[in-house]
């Protein structure tokens, strides 16, 4: 018997009871021995199976629900092209993957995750799949296929693969237009520490989006959210870690001279600021981190210690950057004292 040769025929209703999937592509089916005349026959009009999509076959003659929709999708995503085989698990390897190369993105995999703000997903009209952009697939039925260069690594959510939060938000938000929901998205991402703003915003500039205006203001949005998280996270740490008190949120500027920024915290008598680097890749991020590093150069050449923390570092590694400070802070006694300025509530 060859590769090719298809298994002996089972009774059709067993193909789809017993638990087994309700959802095949043709494929699977003529691996089972149905012939592809007698899969059409099932899926005449009336019939007792469909087609839900290319290739793809319904078992069952009423509405598909959440779930098979998101099998079908990735099934007629994720088959060869020209040979109309699916790669399976264990197929040609021990441990394939059983839809290669592709994944839910865009409101779907948000509501996967558990987004409030994302539809449920019988509401919506189609799922979004991601794919390599050299994949000779379109678009049909309840499946919109989404192309990327470079696909992201996938994250199993109840057995599915869908997309990074961010990448999946990205693609969610191509193909929004109404300005509050897109906020509720960016900022429930935020909000539930899902990523980074810093990520969100990456994927947002690599798909070309922050020329929108109802982008822009959501962005600023959630960089706010995302600075005031870090202050919070930055306060806790402080506390939890027996740092010394700083003065909080204020500008620094020289006796009668110009004005030299303002800072997050700052420890007077050690002369240590801290800064939290919120900056997210934008076209502007060039002339912003030349911003940053001149302020850093102007402030340690009078004698100031700055410690820049990220807000990702601030979630994820608090003992070690509330290290970093305290070194800086008990370093300070071993420094020429720092030129005097003027400490201001910002």
């Amino acid at each position: 018997m060859t590769h090719n040769t298809p298994l002996s025929p089972r009774p059709l209703h067993e193909l789809s009871g017993g638990g087994r999937p309700r959802v095949m592509t043709t494929a699977q089916l003529r691996s089972h021995g149905v012939s592809t005349a007698e899969t059409n026959e099932q899926c005449r009009a009336g019939g007792p199976w469909q087609l839900i999509l290319p290739g793809v076959v319904l078992l069952h003659p009423g509405p598909p629900t959440s779930e098979e929709r998101l099998h079908a999708v990735l099934m007629y995503a994720a088959r060869e092209r020209g040979t109309g085989v699916p790669t399976q698990p264990g197929a040609s390897r021990p441990h394939a993957p059983a839809h290669p190369e592709v994944m839910i993105t865009g409101l779907a995999a948000l509501t996967l995750r558990g987004f409030s703000s994302s539809p449920p997903l019988p509401s919506l009209d189609a799922i979004d799949v991601l794919v390599p952009r050299m994949r000779r697939l379109r678009s049909t039925g309840c499946a919109r296929v989404v192309r990327t260069p470079v696909m992201p690594e996938p994250e199993q959510v109840t057995g599915v693969p869908v997309a990074p939060v961010a990448r999946a938000l990205a693609d969610a938000v191509a193909g929004l237009a109404d300005a509050g929901i897109v906020r509720r998205l960016l900022t429930e991402a935020v909000r539930g520490a899902h990523c980074d703003p810093a990520a969100v915003v990456r994927e947002l500039v690599q798909a070309r989006l922050l020329g929108r205006p109802h982008v822009v203001d959501a962005v600023e949005s959630l960089l706010a959210e995302g600075r005031a998280r870090a202050e919070d996270r930055l306060y806790r740490m402080i506390a939890e870690y027996g740092l010394p008190d700083p003065v909080w949120n204020v500008d620094l500027r020289l006796p009668g001279g110009p004005y030299l920024g303002g800072l997050d915290a700052y420890w007077p008598e050690q002369a240590v600021a801290v800064e939290i680097d919120t900056r997210a890749p934008r076209p502007d991020d060039d002339a912003l981190w030349s911003e940053y590093a001149r302020k850093r150069e102007h402030l340690e050449r009078l004698g100031i210690t700055v410690v820049h923390i990220t807000p990702r570092k601030l979630r994820e590694a608090p003992e070690q950057q509330a290290t970093v400070l305290r070194t800086a802070l008990m370093a300070s006694a071993d420094r020429e004292p720092a030129a005097h300025v003027l400490v201001l509530p910002r």
